[in-house]
């Protein structure tokens, strides 16, 4: 049987807990600072930390973050981005399945909140987004929330609430036996969760995985497993429009522009 940690700062917004939001990122210094950026510093939770963790960024990330006068805003940058997985020929698709991992997992490592919130470096939150999430799960006593995305592919704008987590989506043709519960998971930059949840680590082999090769998914999965109460909230938390010269989202988009992001991503020598 897993531990309850049910503590009163899980328990109470009017604790005003520290909320630490982590972005990682690679040469996105402008969109970073156009989009992702002002949509933290504006939330009506004010209590937060925003670590920003280069995976050894060579653009003017660093300048661009350095030029906003906000303490909360913390920006790291690994030293080096080393060949971590194979990249030859049909295997570039394993820069959209692990490619954040190890900018991700230092981020995590860093973190003082009680909650800790996963954004993109595209994404524009919604002003409430952090309010809303940690009120619904604080009443829930959920230890991990999510919501709904509105999204953009092709100039048409669609509210995507995410998936089952038990359903072929997420590989699972049926309910494990063991666990009780059957939550919708949304994406990526709507979760936000109890920080002592912080030893959940994302996988740098994920991609050797038959299914849930994406490192977000293969993450929120093994913590469905280990019996994480989780909740959705059915409320448009974030707007994820294409990133520039990109007409679409996600995977989408990755393909659609499969020698540009080769090229972009590229480990050194």
């Amino acid at each position: 049987m897993r531990i309850a940690y049910d503590k009163p700062e899980y328990s109470n917004i009017n604790a005003n807990p520290l909320v630490s939001v982590y972005m990682p990122t690679y040469n996105r210094g402008q969109l970073v600072v156009d989009r992702p950026v002002p949509s933290v510093l504006n939330q009506t939770y004010e209590n937060l930390e925003f670590i920003v963790l280069g995976d050894c960024c060579t653009d003017d990330t660093s300048l661009l973050l350095s030029e906003i006068s906000d303490k909360r805003i913390k920006f790291h940058n690994l030293k080096n981005r080393k060949k971590r997985y194979p990249v030859d020929g049909d295997n570039a698709i394993n820069h959209w399945l692990a490619g954040p991992v190890v900018a991700a997992n230092k981020a995590i490592n860093l973190a003082k909140g009680k909650w800790i919130a996963r954004l993109d470096d595209s994404v524009i939150w919604t002003k409430d987004h952090i309010m809303s999430l940690i009120k619904f799960a604080e009443e829930g006593n959920y230890e991990f929330v999510s919501g709904a995305v509105v999204e953009e592919r092709f100039g048409k704008k669609e509210t995507v609430r995410g998936h089952h987590i038990n359903s072929p989506y997420f590989g699972f043709n049926k309910k494990p036996k063991y666990l009780s519960n059957n939550p919708i998971i949304g994406g990526t930059s709507t979760v936000l969760y109890r920080s002592y949840l912080r030893f959940f680590k994302y996988n740098i082999n994920c991609w050797r995985k038959d299914i849930n090769r994406v490192n977000d998914i293969d993450l929120w999965v093994r913590m469905y497993k280990a019996g994480v109460r989780m909740g959705f909230l059915d409320k448009v938390v974030c707007n994820m429009p294409p990133r520039p010269g990109e007409d679409t989202l996600a995977h989408e988009a990755f393909m659609s522009t499969l020698e540009g992001k080769k090229k972009h991503f590229s480990f050194e020598s």
